[in-house]
C-alpha cells in the first residue's frame, strides 16, 4: 500500500549487506511529512501527509494543479 496518497509511491525493498556478505531483507521508508497546505481555490488550509518529494512539488505547482495533473481529487488524499 502506498505510503504517500498524493504521489502514490511505496516504501522500496532490498538488502542488509552485512560486512561477511550475508544479505538480510530491509525495506527502505519514505521521509513521510505531516504538513498543513493553504489552497487558495478553497480558501481553506488541508492537512496531509505525503512524501518530501511531493511535498516539494506541491510547493512549487500549487496543490490543486498537481492533483489535476496525476488526475486525483481532493477527497482522494485527505
Amino acid at each position: 500500500m502506498a505510503k504517500c496518497k498524493i504521489s502514490g509511491r511505496k516504501p522500496l525493498t532490498g538488502n542488509n549487506v552485512s560486512f561477511s556478505q550475508k544479505k538480510t531483507k530491509r525495506t527502505f521508508d519514505l521521509n513521510v511529512q505531516k504538513r498543513t497546505i493553504y489552497v487558495p481555490e478553497l480558501g481553506r488550509s488541508v492537512r496531509l501527509k505525503m512524501s518530501a518529494r511531493a511535498l516539494r512539488t506541491v510547493s512549487k505547482t500549487g496543490l490543486m494543479p498537481y492533483l489535476k495533473k496525476r488526475g486525483l481529487r481532493l477527497k482522494d488524499v485527505i
